[in-house]
């Protein structure tokens, strides 16, 4: 058997997406403490497992670890969301660039595709419909990614799935919707995609993320002792 496929089928692989997903849609809330005894027999698998799987998220910047306290869920601030978010207006205002000029109908088609769940999901949280929030910031992530989709960067990629796992907590957490705002920057991006405008993507992307930053602080939605 190929290796890649042995381990992608390994246990360590499926803890490590399971974890990480109960991190981020907060199954896992931010500072509770990982026992390694709860979590194998919660996740069924070894101790030995769980150690590379925590090693790993450690890396991500979804738990910490200090030799005295063990590992805990990362905490969240309205520091480290300004950082994440830095980080990934700069990674995905960087990539539309080859993205967009290397994009052909199929591109184009997944854009759309994904645009398209995407308002269906806003629609209703619009509506008041909060039980679709996990849904809801699926489709958000599929279709930010394929507006990148054909930048031709895999590294580039797999680092801008790693901001984005972190930032997309904070928008689970806080059930952080802005409302007609946000989706009508997501009808210009899809548009400014179709159109390759890149500039107006740019644009779009930096105002449509910091924004994010801005309705967390003016809502209290973290505590705001590091707010400015």
């Amino acid at each position: 058997m190929d290796a890649a496929m042995q381990i992608t089928g390994s246990p360590g692989d499926a803890t490590h997406q399971r974890l990480r997903d109960d991190i981020i849609f907060g199954r896992l809330p931010p500072g509770q403490k990982l026992r390694l005894e709860r979590l194998r027999d919660d996740y069924a698998v070894s101790v030995t497992t769980l150690r590379e799987v925590l090693g790993r998220l450690v890396a991500e910047g979804l738990i910490l670890f200090e030799a005295q306290k063990g590992f805990e869920v990362a905490p969240i601030s309205v520091s480290d969301l300004r950082e994440i978010s830095d980080m990934r207006a700069l990674l995905e205002c960087h990539a539309i660039g080859p993205s967009f000029a290397a994009g052909d109908l199929e591109w184009e088609a997944g854009v759309v595709a994904a645009h398209h769940k995407l308002a269906r999901m806003e629609t209703r949280m619009l509506a008041g419909d909060r039980s679709i929030t996990a849904t809801w910031k699926r489709y958000d992530r599929e279709f930010h990614l394929a507006l990148i989709a054909a930048c031709g960067s895999a590294e580039l990629l797999a680092v801008h799935q790693r901001i984005f796992d972190r930032f997309q907590r904070y928008q689970v957490l806080l059930v952080m919707f802005r409302g007609e705002g946000a989706t009508r920057e997501h009808d210009a991006l899809r548009e400014a995609a179709l159109t390759r405008d890149t500039e107006t993507a740019r644009s779009i992307l930096r105002r449509h993320i910091g924004a994010c930053i801005d309705y967390t602080v003016a809502h209290g939605l973290i505590p705001t002792a590091e707010a400015p």
